[in-house]
């Protein structure tokens, strides 16, 4: 009987037969991910056009284009992954298109109010072309690295590249918005600290794996807690004085934090030792508190963030170091906006100024969206990160298990230091929120990370069918 595959059948409560093993599910993923797609789409194309009519009162001209655009970036990918990444979890990519979306509704709606009051262009088409771009490279990272585990043998070049990218920008004369995050390339310039994040989280993933037999197995117990070995210790205390330079030289306090925040969470999946933990915090804060007491800058926003209304106050009695009302205003947009929002295109989120589309975007949809809409989004950066889990949780590979957890506390850090320091919970970071914020850099970064996990989690949808019975 060659050439002929027998299925095994049982009997169903109505005599019929049916497969013994259930089908593949990855027919139903694919067709689950087009049904979010649609829904996220159409999201997106509604509030554009709510947007439009709110702002001028009438249909924006840019409507079907855009409507036109917001299909391509969803059905793009969706056709790459039913051809090379069929096994793919079915959420992550309609969140991101969802999250993208979102972005560029609330840049056209802010275009129309800067315009209006500081005569400054627009940001949505760049912003729009720059998402065409961050897809591009999702589906080229999809089509071209058909196993992550490729990357693993390439961990050390990637750190060499992570560093000299990271360190780059204290050589730019430029000093844009108190920090050094630029590298200035001609007319061109972007952020590196964005994509050093996913190369920290690969290089960590290939070292962690590598060593984490010493890492969790040694080392002395104090007050119930195994400290780790001083010569396993030392990759944490590189990591903390790198960190810490970087903030000197660069004045780049949330990508500072995501970098030692990202290496201790791995440190801890890794090895599931809670002395990791502790000793990365008391290092967080014994450089926080050494840093923000003599650098200006990173001082300066400390004071914003203690003092926030002492701006208001005549000059001669504000806190030194106090300049910017962004921290005051950020707080008012919130306040104003209550449980339900002024409503899309009914506020003044560019009282802010010039960080109302960068950093501070988080507050247009806190105060025209209301609670409501800012529990939404933050539940849909939630429901990413938790996919990212979820995606490691199912992998049966040690490095890409890993890889997942870096990538997806990597976007967990960022959402929690730029939606803290906008909230008033942390200092400000200025870092771009994720796939909302205008930033060329940080949307192909994301997405570059969103290619990354897909691949990891169709790696382990492929393992776990293979094991499945039958």
């Amino acid at each position: 009987m060659t050439g002929v595959s027998v299925e095994p059948v049982r009997v169903a409560d109505g005599g019929d037969e049916v497969p013994a093993t259930a089908p593949a599910p990855r027919g139903r993923r694919r067709r689950h991910e087009a049904v979010l797609l649609s829904l996220a789409v159409a999201i997106s194309v509604l509030g554009y056009l709510y947007a439009g009519v709110a702002t001028t009162g009438d249909v924006p001209d840019g409507l079907p284009g855009f409507a036109g655009a917001m299909v391509c970036l969803a059905l793009v990918p969706h056709l790459v992954l039913r051809r090379w990444a069929r096994h793919a979890d079915p959420l992550i990519l309609p969140l991101a298109t969802l999250l993208s979306g979102l972005g560029l509704v609330l840049l056209f709606r802010l275009d129309h109010a800067y315009a209006a009051r500081y005569h400054s262009p627009g940001t949505a088409p760049g912003q729009l072309l720059w998402t065409v771009i961050g897809v591009a490279v999702c589906v080229g990272v999809l089509v071209v690295l058909r196993d992550h585990r490729w990357l693993q043998r390439y961990i050390y070049l990637t750190m060499v590249v992570a560093l000299v990218l990271l360190m780059a920008p204290a050589a730019f004369p430029g000093d844009t918005y108190g920090a050094k995050r630029w590298i200035f390339l001609g007319p061109l310039s972007f952020q590196p600290g964005e994509f050093v994040k996913t190369m920290i989280a690969i290089f960590f993933a290939g070292y962690l794996v590598a060593h984490r037999d010493a890492l969790a197995l040694t080392g002395r117990k104090v007050l119930g807690f195994r400290l780790p070995p001083g010569r396993q210790l030392a990759p944490i205390l590189a990591v903390w004085v790198l960190s810490l330079l970087v903030l000197v030289l660069e004045r780049d306090l949330g990508t500072s934090l995501i970098f030692f925040g990202l290496f201790v969470v791995m440190l801890y999946a890794a090895t599931e030792r809670t002395s990791w933990v502790l000793c990365g915090l008391l290092m967080a804060v014994v450089g926080a508190a050494a840093v923000g007491s003599t650098e200006q800058h990173v001082k300066g926003r400390i004071v914003a963030w203690l003092h926030p209304f002492d701006i208001y106050l005549p000059k001669a009695q504000r806190p030194p170091g106090l300049i910017s009302d962004q921290a005051a205003q950020a707080l008012f947009s919130f306040g104003s906006g209550g449980l339900s929002g002024t409503g899309l295109g009914r506020g003044h989120p560019e009282l802010i100024g010039f960080a109302g589309r960068s950093d501070f975007i988080l507050t247009t949809v806190g105060e025209e969206l209301g609670l409501a809409g800012l529990m939404a989004v933050l539940l849909v950066y939630a429901l990413l990160v938790e996919r990212g889990l979820s995606t490691a949780l199912r992998s049966r590979d040690p490095f890409g298990k890993l890889l997942a957890v870096g990538l997806a506390a990597a976007l967990a850090l960022q959402v929690f230091v730029v939606a803290g320091g906008v909230m008033g919970l942390i200092p400000l970071t200025g870092k771009a929120l994720p796939f909302l914020a205008k930033g060329g850099s940080s949307l192909v970064a994301n997405w570059l990370l969103i290619a990354l996990l897909l691949r990891i989690s169709d790696a382990a949808g492929r393992e776990r069918e293979a094991a499945r019975p039958g």
